[in-house]
C-alpha cells in the first residue's frame, strides 16, 4: 500500500526498533532457561507517584462529567495551577489564559508545534543527539531540518559560536531541551539565555523541551522562563511523566509567548481534545499540594546513578556520571569496538546474551552513534544485577 513521503521521511523509530526485540526477547525466554528481561531502554519510571494523586484521579473518574469531551474552557482550573507552580517554582507571573496550554505529554507538544509555525522548505534548527520528537516533528512539517552537533569534548552543550548571524536569519524555529535527552548533561542556563535573546533579534521561534528540570542530581537546571526575552518568541515543555511518575496518563504543559500558545491551540483543535477531568484533577493536586516531589526522588535516583557507575567502571567500562536522574549515557565498552560493533549492533547482542534492554545512540541522532543509553528506572538491586550481567556478556 502506497504511504506519504513524509510518513519515510520518519524512519524507523529506535523505540520501535527496541521494543520489537524485547518482544522478541520475551517470546524467546518463555521457552528457554534465560534470564528474564530487565527493561533499561526507556525512561518510564518504576517509581510511585503520590498516592493522594491517584486516589485523587480514581474518585474523580465516578464523577458523570469526567467521561465528556474537555474543550478549551474547560481547562481553566489546570492552566491557573500551572501559573501558580511557575510562580512557586521560577518566581515568574503567567497569564494562565493565554500563556499556557495544556497537552497529551511534552512529546505531543513539541511534535504539534512545528505544523504550527512552519512552512514546507522552512529552515529549522534541532541539537544531535536529540530526542526523536524533536526531529520527527520537524520531519511532518516538512521543514528544511539542520542540526547543532553536541560532543563530549564540549561536555554535550551546544556551540553556538558554530551558528552565524546569517543562519541564524534563515531560521523560524530551534528545537531544544536542557537537562538533555539523551546525554544527561544538565545544561547552562548563560547558553539558555544567550539562545533566546539572539531568537528574538532575529525573529526565530526557540521550543525549549523541559520535562527533566526538577531531576537534575547535579548544579542548577536551565529554564527558558528565567530568560529575559521569553515572552517575546519563546515556549517551553513540561511534563508530570517524570518528575511525579505519571507517565502512562500523559499530562504535561506548555507555557510562552501568548502568540504561540494561540497557534499550538488551533493546532490541537483539529487533532484532538484534552484528557478527562479526572486526570486534571491529578495534575493540579500534583502541582499544587506536591510541587517538590520530584527533589524527593534525587537520593533514589543518586544511589542508582553511583551504585550503577562504579560496578561498570571497576568492570573497564568507560561511565561518565551523568549529572540528572534517570539515564546514564556512556560510549560502547572497549569488547564492542573490538567486535566491530555499531550501537545498534551492541544494543541487540547485549540483550540477547544478558537479557538487559538499553538504547542505541544513534536513535538520537548521527551525534549519538557509538553510544548507549541506560534508563535508571528499577530498584537499585536489580540494576546492580542488570550492570553484571552486561559486563559478563561483554566479557563472554
Amino acid at each position: 500500500m502506497p504511504t506519504s513521503k513524509r510518513l519515510a521521511s520518519l524512519g524507523n523509530a529506535v523505540f520501535a526498533r527496541v521494543d520489537a526485540a524485547k518482544h522478541a526477547y520475551r517470546v524467546e525466554t518463555s521457552s528457554s532457561a534465560r534470564p528474564d528481561l530487565v527493561d533499561l531502554s526507556i525512561g518510564s519510571s518504576d517509581l510511585r507517584p503520590p498516592t493522594v494523586l491517584l486516589d485523587t484521579m480514581a474518585s474523580a473518574v465516578m464523577d458523570p462529567r469526567s467521561g465528556s469531551y474537555c474543550l478549551q474552557a474547560g481547562l481553566r482550573p489546570l492552566h491557573a495551577a500551572v501559573a501558580d507552580w511557575c510562580r512557586h517554582r521560577f518566581d515568574v507571573a503567567v497569564d494562565p489564559d493565554h500563556e499556557v496550554q495544556f497537552l497529551v505529554g511534552s512529546q505531543e507538544g513539541t511534535a504539534h508545534l512545528p505544523l504550527a509555525l512552519l512552512d514546507p522548505g522552512d529552515a529549522a534548527l534541532h541539537l544531535d543527539p536529540c530526542y526523536p520528537s524533536h526531529t520527527g516533528g520537524l520531519h511532518l512539517a516538512g521543514a528544511s531540518s539542520h542540526a547543532l552537533a553536541l560532543s563530549p569534548e564540549q561536555d554535550w552543550r551546544p556551540d553556538l559560536t558554530a551558528l552565524s548571524p546569517q543562519r541564524w536569519d534563515q531560521l523560524k524555529l530551534f528545537v531544544l531541551g536542557y537537562p538533555h535527552n539523551p546525554s544527561a548533561r544538565v545544561g547552562n542556563q548563560d547558553d539558555l539565555n544567550r539562545i533566546m535573546a539572539t531568537g528574538a533579534q532575529h525573529d526565530v521561534v526557540i521550543a525549549h523541551d523541559n520535562p527533566y528540570v526538577d531531576l537534575a542530581l547535579d548544579g542548577e537546571p536551565p529554564s527558558l522562563l528565567q530568560a529575559p526575552n521569553w515572552r517575546e518568541c519563546g515556549i517551553e515543555f513540561f511534563s508530570l511523566s517524570k518528575g511525579w511518575c505519571l507517565g502512562g496518563f500523559r499530562l504535561g504543559f506548555a507555557v510562552g509567548a501568548s502568540p504561540l500558545i494561540a497557534a499550538l491551540r488551533r493546532i490541537k483543535a483539529v487533532i484532538d481534545f484534552n484528557q478527562s477531568l479526572a486526570l486534571q484533577q491529578g495534575a493540579i493536586q500534583a502541582l499544587q499540594s506536591f510541587p517538590d516531589w520530584p527533589r524527593q526522588l534525587h537520593p533514589i535516583y543518586r544511589e542508582r546513578r553511583d551504585r550503577v557507575v562504579e560496578t561498570l567502571t571497576a568492570r573497564g567500562w568507560s561511565v561518565p556520571c551523568p549529572e540528572m536522574a534517570m539515564y546514564l549515557w556512556f560510549p560502547l565498552p572497549d569488547g564492542a569496538r573490538h567486535r566491530g560493533w555499531s550501537d545498534e549492533d551492541a544494543a541487540r547482542e547485549l540483550l540477547q546474551r544478558s537479557g538487559v534492554a538499553l538504547t542505541p545512540g544513534s536513535g538520537f541522532g548521527a551525534g549519538g552513534r557509538d553510544w548507549l543509553r541506560m534508563a535508571l528506572v528499577r530498584p537499585v538491586d536489580e540494576l546492580m544485577d542488570a550492570a553484571s550481567r552486561l559486563a559478563d556478556a561483554m566479557d563472554e
